[in-house]
């Protein structure tokens, strides 16, 4: 009939009109070019334009970098694309807490290792000021700020990252329980807070107690004379993957295996295992339990225990995998069943001994012609950084004090934050 004729024309001619109209707005969409007025709103941006990549910031002092430092950088990376991190000065530190442990410069190593993060700014300030924000704002590009859900106050009581949240660029994320820096120079001041204040208690005993085990303390209480709570950290499979690879060796991949307690993870061992992953293709850390480094190194290690040491070492860049539990002498099953092509030892370590052991733990791949000693970058171990803080442990045990009371309103204080 003609009028269906005419019906079918017309919705050509109308279909041929919306496709035109629709391929002009398309070309405009791609361009980022639409007019405004049309309904469509402003927040319309083109999937096919190149999106400006959100950057965040976090700073901190990452002093004796630990598992809840790194947790605490993978959380803010989550929140961006490019994660941008401050790093504290030593005298920023020295006016707002007391002495810093490591000083910038072994800080600097420890951050920069960790595979979230993209930039390192050194001598941040402590207090987010409004010039600084400024700074983040225009000269890094930063949107927004990150820090945990654990109050960061100023000595006069005021909010570190008030300009940040008046400005309404601030984010919070999850703090990372079972572990502090505090804690931990806690778990270390612990072994000499009944010590005699006669001289017969000196610097030099207390050092020994680490590494023997005398005049061990016994507490129940889960906190020490110090102010220190000590924590108990719950390992999770869910963490242990999120700090993962999740990647294997390519076919042809050269494995290259080092092994230790890697206790205190410090600059010293970010060092080497950066001088280790350039002989090689995939990098194999073996981690020895906490029995083993007790029976080797003294009662009162590891400091850390197995899944925190595990956590520390995960979160370097330079890691590919570890095995947790690692056995202390690398048999001939091991170095077939992961395929390892060369096993390495660096020249700085806690001891030597292994040399001169009746049963050399690097005998077998020794004996294949697999094994090298590497010269290590940087002269610290464990025992350096314990010697520093027993050295100067009345100091740590007023900055410690100075802290139980924030550490106790959080706890007490504290809620369920969701997004870890």
């Amino acid at each position: 009939m003609v009028w269906e004729k005419e019906k079918i024309v017309g919705t050509c001619l109308l279909g041929g009109a919306a496709f035109a109209v629709g391929a002009s707005f398309l070309h405009l969409f791609i361009k980022g070019d639409l007019p405004l007025g049309l309904g469509l709103g402003t927040s319309l941006v083109s999937p096919f334009r190149k999106r400006k990549p959100v950057r965040v910031y976090m700073d901190g002092c990452f002093d004796m970098m630990h598992y809840g430092h790194c947790n605490a950088l993978r959380q803010a990376r989550a929140l961006g694309d490019q994660l941008v991190v401050g790093v504290v000065s030593d005298e920023e530190i020295i006016a707002n807490k007391g002495p810093p442990v490591t000083p910038l410069h072994e800080r600097m190593i420890m951050v920069k290792a960790v595979k979230w993060v993209d930039e390192v700014i050194p001598d941040a300030p402590y207090a987010i000021t409004e010039e600084f924000m400024k700074k983040l704002f225009d000269e890094y590009q930063i949107d927004y700020i990150i820090h945990g859900d654990d109050p960061c106050v100023l000595p006069d009581g005021t909010d570190a990252y008030a300009h940040a949240k008046k400005a309404g660029r601030y984010k919070q994320i999850k703090r990372t329980e079972g572990v502090s820096s505090t804690d931990i120079v806690g778990r270390m001041l612990l072994c000499v807070r009944e010590r005699s204040v006669s001289d017969s208690h000196s610097h030099s005993s207390l050092q020994r107690q680490f590494s023997h085990g005398h005049n061990s303390p016994r507490f129940d209480d889960g906190v020490s004379s110090a102010g220190t709570r000590v924590s108990h950290f719950l390992p999770t499979s869910r963490r242990i993957v999120q700090f993962s690879n999740g990647k294997g060796p390519g076919p042809d991949a050269r494995i290259v295996y080092i092994d230790g307690a890697f206790d205190l993870f410090h600059a010293g061992h970010v060092e080497i295992l950066r001088r280790a992953r350039e002989l090689g293709d995939f990098l194999l850390v073996g981690i020895h339990n906490d029995q083993t480094v007790s029976a080797k190194r003294g009662a009162h290690r590891p400091i850390m225990n197995l899944h925190e040491r595990s956590l520390s070492v995960l979160a370097c860049r330079y890691v590919d995998e570890v095995i947790i539990g690692a056995p202390w002498e690398v048999s001939k099953d091991t170095i077939t069943t992961f395929d390892i092509s060369r096993v390495v030892h660096g020249t700085v370590a806690e001891s030597d001994d292994f040399e001169r052991e009746e049963e050399n733990p690097y005998a077998v791949p020794k004996s294949m012609g697999i094994f090298e000693v590497l010269e290590s970058p940087l002269d610290i171990t464990t025992s350096t950084i314990i010697r520093r803080i027993v050295a100067n442990h009345e100091a740590y045990q007023k900055r410690n004090l100075k802290k139980e009371a924030s550490e106790k309103k959080y706890y007490e204080q504290k809620a369920f934050v969701s997004g870890d």
